[in-house]
């Protein structure tokens, strides 16, 4: 475990030239072959399929188990990928083109298989072969296991953007970490969430090429020392403690039918030293494999628990893990030899996707410093044109901020470069203000209520751009959270609105909707989503709205038999689909929605609302919680015994159903979001930072229940107020209410149905009679409740009345609903990427020749 570091870069080899189209012989009289890529046809994909059971898989086609029969399949879809992906790698090192380097901690990419046959047009030559075979590509499909590598939006987001780059013929690649067990796997026992391990790589995985010969290693821990070069200048040298090795996997990311296939390259750490033969003929087992155990904690699990000294030191080593190699995968391998690194501007930009990965900062400073021997003005001046950052939150407490203490000791070299970026920045801010306040407010290192190193602040001070990712979470971003790195760098600040791709989240997980609109339109909505636009005059062709009405349904119809099969939950598909799905934390205010299904649940069981004047409705959520988040999941062994309860009860259960499926994923919400028709997203205004379910519930054809919060806005004035759901404060109003002094009692006390709801909680119905279980939840929404739900529950409440009204004309709903569709196709995550490529990176499309294939 303990060793002295190895060197850090890759080996200075001769290039290979790339494949080509036809036997050539060069004049080192090399001969290469061309590999042909399997026939785009029935008996072609038979051929490659069966080849891949035989001789891959080693077995047949009678004695295969469903493992082996869809390995076979995911490798002959590989293999109709394999070429283009090599020729795009090949022509990208021949081209040496300006690209992107999308560094994320997660990448949450959902299964791969259909993505796959959708680039490549194979989906019904898959189809065919297979049945011909006597299989069922659907069959296979349900097989492959999601990779959890992501917790939420901002992974998902990630891999939106990855997939619209390769669309659009961006080169890019993709960096992030291979997580042995992801996210974890949720469950529910007495309702309450148990985090178990995301087993996804039990069975193997087809979709990642290991290559452990391009392994790195990445150092940590020891001292510096400062020392003469040979030019008589002093610099400083790392002498690390102990060092892992970090093995890449490759992703194909294709783009659609264009021959591009980018990479995604995620990292595995394992140990330099594995395993320590002498220790072990000792017998002291454990202890021989102890270095191997300790490295690879480091990719074990996404965000490991951080409560404890321990888990913060894991989260920083896995993000330096990642950074570190990714950073130096790029500068030795993919730019190649001899390149000169003062133009490693011109050739990439380092996208920072959150805090995360901001330690690539000071990794590409000592990198272009220790390594390469630049002076500390020549790195800086190069790391600040090759770094642009995204912030993804508006919350102080998701600006991570590491302590020195831990800094210093796990990344001393990084802390010095720290200190000096800091020192530097500070003394330009004083020469040109005398305010110390100031001054001390906007330094990289915290010093209460203990020293730290901002990452949000380090990432200000060194990038070239800062975005947002919504109008109102950019201007916020400006105004409060960075509002002094604002003033004096108002050019750095941009924004680019979040987007999500419509190959997944239409073209694959809404094939009926999808099938309409290219009957009516066309099909080049699918790379170019503002296309929807000539769907809106179908809004007035009653003929057009009730096709629109069935696909909905149809959508609802395959949702039962799918969370039957998966979660043992029944629902009612001819209910009013309301879904509230995003992971779970206070400011998200899953308790608000609670709150309103408790109040239906009480004045309902009591008589003082009659069933027959509700509009019957399945509330579906899809929640995980961290597991160090004690009052999240508590909130979510609510909601599971309220659904209990409106399951036993005999007037409720007529009219109200709540679902909750275990272990929310991609998948899930490739089958939930086509059947929704009402979308909750009801955070406090000017807290959520964008949101991108939102975006999916509208392009499928769902409305929205909303504040005025992130992309909420952008949604709201696209669709029209007409078309969307408005309630509770603007930002505004919710900052006025906070700096007056928020009483949430107050509205407890003023408001008899929310009284009755909160009461009905601390009564014991919905906990077996026990009045102290839901005491955590009900006194922090009576005491503190942070985020204000009873100060808009009045006016949520209100409006989902506007909202039932509006549902039993289902006219004039299934209008607004196409309408949705129709004018939100500016959430494409092919504009979020063209917003980029204007305001940040400056990019040009490469496309790959047709005849490279």
């Amino acid at each position: 475990m303990h060793q002295r570091r190895v060197p850090c870069k890759y080996p200075r080899k001769p290039r290979r030239a790339g494949s080509v189209r036809r036997v050539t012989e060069t004049n080192t009289s090399t001969i290469q072959y061309q590999i042909a890529r399997p026939e785009h046809t029935v008996d072609g994909f038979t051929r490659q399929y069966l080849r891949a059971l035989t001789y891959v898989r080693g077995t047949t086609l009678e004695r295969a188990s469903t493992n082996d029969k869809y390995f076979a399949l995911a490798d002959t879809v590989r293999a109709y990928l394999m070429s283009r992906w090599n020729n795009t790698m090949t022509h990208q090192t021949h081209n040496q083109a300006s690209g992107v380097a999308y560094l994320s901690a997660e990448f949450l990419m959902g299964r791969q298989l259909d993505n796959g046959l959708l680039a490549t047009d194979l989906a019904e030559i898959a189809d065919e072969a297979l049945k011909n075979l006597g299989l069922s590509l659907a069959e296979l499909r349900d097989h492959e296991v999601e990779p959890g590598l992501g917790n939420g939006g901002l992974g998902r987001l990630a891999a939106c953007f990855i997939d619209s780059l390769a669309t659009m013929n961006i080169p890019a690649i993709g960096y992030g970490i291979r997580y042995e067990y992801g996210i974890f796997r949720q469950t529910f026992v007495d309702g309450r969430q148990v985090e178990e391990p995301d087993n996804w790589l039990d069975l193997g995985n087809p979709w990642g090429v290991c290559r452990p010969e391009q392994e790195l290693p990445v150092s940590y821990g020891g001292s510096t020392e400062m020392y003469t070069d040979e030019n008589g200048n002093q610099r400083s040298r790392w002498n690390p403690e102990w060092s892992v090795l970090a093995v890449p996997y490759n992703y194909m990311v294709p783009g659609y039918k264009n021959g591009r296939v980018n990479t995604l390259r995620l990292w595995s750490a394992r140990a330099s030293h594995a395993f320590d033969l002498k220790i072990f003929n000792y017998g002291d087992y454990a202890d021989a494999v102890r270095a191997q155990t300790f490295a690879e904690n480091i990719t074990k699990v996404l965000y490991p628990e951080d409560s404890t000294p321990q888990g913060k030191e894991l989260r920083l080593q896995q993000q330096y893990f990642f950074v570190s190699a990714s950073i130096r995968d790029f500068m030795y391998r993919v730019c190649g030899d001899n390149f000169d690194f003062r133009k490693l501007p011109e050739r990439i930009t380092f996208q920072l996707n959150d805090t995360h990965p901001v330690i690539a900062i000071p990794e590409l400073m000592r990198v272009l410093m220790d390594d390469e021997g630049f002076t500390w003005e020549d790195a800086w001046d190069i790391t600040q044109k090759c770094t642009a950052y995204t912030c993804h939150t508006l919350l102080p407490e998701a600006l991570e901020i590491w302590p020195v203490e831990l800094m210093q000791r796990l990344l001393p070299r990084h802390m010095e470069i720290i200190y000096r970026i800091n020192d530097e920045f500070l003394a330009k801010i004083r020469s040109t203000t005398s305010n110390e306040m100031m001054v001390r407010n906007m330094s990289i290192i915290a010093e209460h209520p203990s020293r730290g190193v901002r990452m949000a602040y380090l990432a200000a001070v060194a990038c070239k751009k800062i975005n947002g990712v919504a109008e109102l979470h950019s201007q916020l971003l400006r105004d409060k959270v960075l509002s002094d790195f604002a003033k004096i760098y108002p050019e750095k600040f941009t924004n680019v609105t979040n987007g999500v791709t419509p190959r997944r989240f239409v073209r694959i997980s809404n094939p009926n909707l999808s099938g309409l609109i290219t009957e009516a339109i066309g099909d080049k909505w699918i790379t170019d989503l503002s296309e929807l636009s000539k769907l809106e005059p179908l809004a007035d062709d009653s003929e057009f709205l009730k096709k629109f009405r069935e696909v909905k349904q149809a959508n609802k119809e395959r949702l039962v038999p799918f969370l039957e099969k998966r979660n043992g939950i029944t629902i009612d598909p001819n209910t009013m689909i309301d879904c509230m799905i995003k992971r779970l934390h206070e400011y998200k205010r899953q308790t608000l929605k609670l709150l309103h299904i408790v109040s239906l649940y009480e004045r309902l069981s009591t008589g003082k609302l009659d069933p027959s004047a509700v509009v019957p409705r399945t509330v579906v959520f899809g929640a995980k919680a961290a597991p160090g988040y004690y009052l999240a999941k508590e909130i979510i062994a609510l909601i599971n015994h309220v659904s209990e309860a409106v399951d036993k009860h005999p007037v409720v259960s007529k009219v109200l159903h709540v679902a909750f499926p275990a272990n929310y994923n991609v998948s899930v919400a490739e089958t939930l979001i086509p059947a929704a028709d009402l979308s909750e997203q009801i955070s406090l205004a000017g807290l959520e930072a964008s949101g991108t379910g939102n975006m999916k519930f509208a392009l499928n054809g769902a409305l929205t229940i909303g504040t005025d919060d992130g992309a909420n806005v952008e949604i709201r004035q696209l669709v029209g107020d007409e078309n969307f759901f408005l309630f509770g404060m603007s930002e505004p109003e919710a900052s006025a209410l906070k700096d007056r002094g928020y009483s949430p009692s107050a509205y407890y006390a003023q408001n008899e149905t929310l009284r009755n709801a909160i009461d009905l909680i601390a009564s014991g119905e919905f906990s077996g009679g026990d009045k102290s279980m839901w005491e955590p939840i009900v006194s922090n929404l009576l005491h503190e409740d942070r985020f204000m739900a009873l100060a808009d529950f009045q006016s949520y409440i209100d409006t989902q009345e506007r909202v039932e009204a509006y549902y039993r004309d289902q006219d004039a709903w299934s209008r607004s609903a196409l309408l949705n569709v129709a004018r939100t196709g500016f959430f494409s995550s092919d504009r979020s990427m063209q917003d980029y490529i204007d305001r940040i990176w400056h990019t040009a499309p490469i496309p790959i020749p047709a005849n490279a294939e």
